[in-house]
């Protein structure tokens, strides 16, 4: 499956820069399709993981450490997989992760059918869940440049993000009617058999021009990395906007689940409805947020996605019934992808080609490092203080994080692209195909 250059037509919605432009490639809608399911499996398996720890503890740090699984390992191996990403065939790095959650997700599913999953074993699986996502996160990130052309490159990147959210929509409802109807241990089963399409695909993907890199020493990678990134001030200011949001906008979903447990004394099925609703949210935002990126530049995408959340993180605060809880999911998703997607962008259109998978890492280490850290940080105030106290000071962080306007603002249009920037030359490569 290789993707020659096909010409655009000169107008509609696949036309070169329209919103589903990226379709025309057979590499990315097919790796696109793949990536739908696997990630419905993983949205299956996200609210089984966390509606079991409800049922096994009622540590309000435990049951936010199953949303921590899965982005503390981005924080503490996300650098070194981005060095890998940029030294190995991105494919083969691919497939060697998406294999691992393969067997991980297997192996949780056979111990919570024989009934052996305690609080231990659930989050050790789910991290080791986690840490496949780690390994696979900058290689994906850095091979969308392979599937579409440069022009195409920010709309692949926001219909990557309405398949994640097309599955934040579809799989916590159906996780939940599947939980209802069997147990935790379907979903699992579930979420190991979607990674079969993603493998397959995978397999079969030959890149056309996939430039062979020069492999370097794993430490000196990193450097190289590190340095670009916190000396490149576009980058750095981008990394400071990842880490403010993140590490409040988390509490929102940690505590997503205690709060249809504990507050609503909902179901199952009422958990996943609010993420199907915060789903709903994400995928309306990712169709208009890149025409108002494009319009008035990333600084008032991220504004007004920062906005959105507190207003749904505020709602959830006070949410006792399904309607309100409902509402909040939807403006809170509305936030997440308006916010997210933006500050994705902004990095990748920065990153020279030889050092993308690293400078992704980074800025995934440090974005879903913040959410490790914040996620824990939320679920302990909610023990020691109570739930609505825990959301309302994540939602202050947040409010006050609009500072960063002043402090860390978003880079503008032309400010350090990497087509008009040359790359740095310290990073070599050998222009073969494989």
């Amino acid at each position: 499956m290789t993707d020659p250059p096909s010409p655009a037509p000169e107008r509609g919605p696949f036309a070169h820069g329209a919103s589903l432009a990226p379709f025309r490639y057979p590499a990315f809608r097919a790796i696109w399709i793949a990536n739908l399911f696997s990630n419905i499996g993983s949205m299956i398996q996200s609210v089984g993981a966390a509606w079991l720890m409800t049922e096994l503890t009622g540590s309000h740090r435990l049951i936010a450490l199953v949303q921590a699984s899965n982005t503390l390992p981005i924080m503490l191996l996300g650098v070194f997989a981005g060095a890998i990403a940029d030294n190995f065939d991105r494919r083969r790095v691919m497939l060697a992760a998406q294999t691992g959650m393969l067997l991980a997700s297997a192996v949780l599913a056979s111990l919570a059918f024989a009934g052996l999953v305690g609080p231990a074993v659930l989050l050790l699986l789910t991290l080791s869940v986690g840490m496949g996502t780690a390994l696979n996160s900058p290689a994906w990130q850095a091979s969308v440049r392979l599937q579409v052309g440069k022009a195409d490159l920010p709309q692949a990147i926001a219909l990557n993000s309405i398949s994640f959210n097309l599955a934040r929509s579809v799989g916590p409802a159906l996780g939940g009617l599947l939980i209802s109807l069997w147990s935790p241990s379907l979903a699992f089963g579930l979420n190991a058999i979607s990674y079969v399409g993603m493998i397959i695909v995978l397999s079969r993907w030959k890149p056309q021009n996939m430039v062979l890199p020069e492999r370097k020493p794993m430490l000196g990678s990193i450097a190289v990395g590190l340095k670009f990134c916190f000396t490149s001030n576009p980058l750095r200011r981008v990394l400071i906007r990842g880490f403010s949001f993140g590490f409040a906008a988390v509490a929102f979903q940690a505590m997503m689940p205690v709060v249809a447990h504990d507050r609503m004394h909902g179901t199952e099925i009422d958990y996943g409805l609010m993420l199907g609703a915060f789903g709903i949210g994400s995928i309306q935002s990712a169709l208009w947020i890149g025409r108002l990126r494009r319009r008035f530049g990333a600084e008032a995408a991220v504004v007004l996605g920062t906005l959105c959340f507190v207003g749904g993180q505020l709602l959830l605060a006070e949410a006792r019934a399904l309607p309100l809880a409902l509402a909040a999911s939807l403006l809170a998703g509305t936030g997440w992808v308006a916010t997210m997607t933006s500050l994705n962008v902004s990095m990748q259109l920065r990153a020279p080609e030889q050092i993308l998978g690293r400078c992704m890492s980074i800025y995934q280490a440090i974005t879903f490092g913040a959410m490790a850290v914040g996620a824990y940080a939320w679920g302990a105030l909610a023990d020691i203080k109570s739930l609505p106290v825990s959301l309302h000071t994540a939602t202050a962080w947040l409010a006050a994080s609009l500072l960063m306007v002043f402090l860390a603002p978003m880079p503008k249009r032309s400010e350090g692209r990497v087509d008009m920037d040359p790359p740095p030359p310290s990073e070599g490569a050998t222009h073969e195909k494989r």
